[in-house]
């Protein structure tokens, strides 16, 4: 017979494998290239040693004169804060009840919820990756009723639960549900009672459920104009300033300029390249303009993607409009305290009851952040024309 002990073993001994897993290589292509470490990781913080510039104890010199002064690698520490990851499932107890006789049941039961749980977290995870930390997915334009007019709904989807923050002031709305997207005019309806008539106002930013501040530290922020990376002034340290382009339209000769100026200044080999579906059809349009043929190749994890020069060009739905980042993957390391586990209660169960509720919810947790130990070796190209 199935019990609720029978759910607690099969979420801890068939389904936590196979979940991370997916979570880990199927978020993206981008983020299954990144090396997963334990290593540097101190407490609730990550704290690396990362070699900038070169070994100064080279020089030519006399046949009888002195040998060249000792000078060791140069090496700034980075200081990161772990963000914390989790995605919950939820069981009723009703639907555990009703499967008590029907293995099969029970089994579909599972996998719906793990399937939905996997979903969401390659949703969410694929999107903080582009980000910049800071959790801010949109901001608002304008409000009518539930309604509210925002500047991008590329990071929206229904059934989300989303939080409005003014810049200043803090918390406006905390835990609305996105009942429905219009992706042609930029709006979103939210579920529940309605909101006053001016509640919100232009500028506010909209974020996921408590993740204001609190998302991994992604290449939004890596190439971004922030005047500080990692705990260090990039103002003090420019080696943590990528190499940036801008161009109208996307050209062999645009992309092997950026994978030039990556090895003329740090010796950084180009890898990967990702950029916005418009962006990949805009040089597709190229390519056949020119009466090049377009090589496909296939990545691990079974994720295909044409290729420059033998490095693979992804497009990834969150990647900004008109822009293209030329990568070394080496220099990317997810740091992590320990890889996806059952958050559990003092009992050692996973499913708890929520309180006061006939339910039972499981959390899966990570305790992560991302790190660019050569931001001087990245590469992005912006203002390019879609197609």
């Amino acid at each position: 017979m199935i019990t609720l002990n029978s759910a607690e073993n099969a979420l801890k001994t068939l389904y936590l494998g196979v979940v991370a897993d997916q979570l880990n290589t199927a978020v993206n292509p981008l983020m299954a290239r990144f090396e997963k470490t334990t290593s540097n990781v101190w407490g609730n913080e990550i704290r690396k040693l990362a070699p900038f510039g070169i070994n100064g104890g080279i020089g030519a010199g006399d046949e009888s004169g002195y040998l060249p002064d000792s000078a060791a690698n140069n090496y700034a520490q980075f200081v990161l804060t772990l963000k914390n990851l989790y995605g919950t499932i939820e069981i009723s107890d009703k639907a555990i009840r009703a499967s008590e006789n029907n293995a099969g049941s029970f089994v579909n039961l599972l996998e719906a919820e793990m399937e939905g749980l996997v979903k969401a977290s390659k949703f969410n995870f694929g999107r903080m990756l582009f980000g910049d930390g800071s959790g801010i997915i949109a901001t608002v334009v304008s409000q009518s009723g539930n309604t509210i007019k925002l500047d991008t709904v590329r990071n929206m989807m229904e059934g989300m639960v989303i939080d409005f923050i003014h810049p200043t002031n803090g918390m406006v709305v905390s835990g609305r549900r996105i009942a429905d997207v219009d992706r042609v005019e930029k709006t979103i309806r939210l579920a529940g009672g309605t909101l006053g008539a001016s509640t919100l106002t232009s500028g506010d930013y909209v974020t996921v459920q408590g993740s204001y501040q609190k998302e991994l530290t992604g290449l939004g922020a890596i190439f971004g104009e922030s005047d500080v990376l990692y705990g260090l002034d990039r103002e003090d340290h420019k080696w943590l300033k990528p190499q940036k382009f801008e161009v109208e339209y996307i050209s062999d000769a645009s992309i092997q300029k950026a994978i030039d100026a990556m090895e003329e200044v740090a010796g950084s080999t180009a890898d990967f390249i990702v950029c916005s579906a418009g962006v990949k059809r805009a040089y597709q349009e190229y390519l056949t303009s020119q009466k090049y043929n377009t090589d496909v190749m296939e990545l691990e994890g079974g994720y295909k993607a044409i290729s420059y020069n033998g490095i693979p060009i992804i497009s990834d739905r969150f990647c900004p409009e008109g822009t293209m980042y030329i990568l070394n993957t080496k220099d990317f390391h997810l740091h992590q305290l320990c890889d996806w586990r059952w958050l559990e209660g003092d009992d050692g169960r996973v499913l708890k009851q929520v309180a006061g509720k006939p339910v039972y919810t499981a959390t899966l947790v990570k305790y992560v952040d991302l790190i660019c130990d050569r931001p001087i070796g990245q590469a992005v190209i912006t203002g390019i024309t879609e197609a």
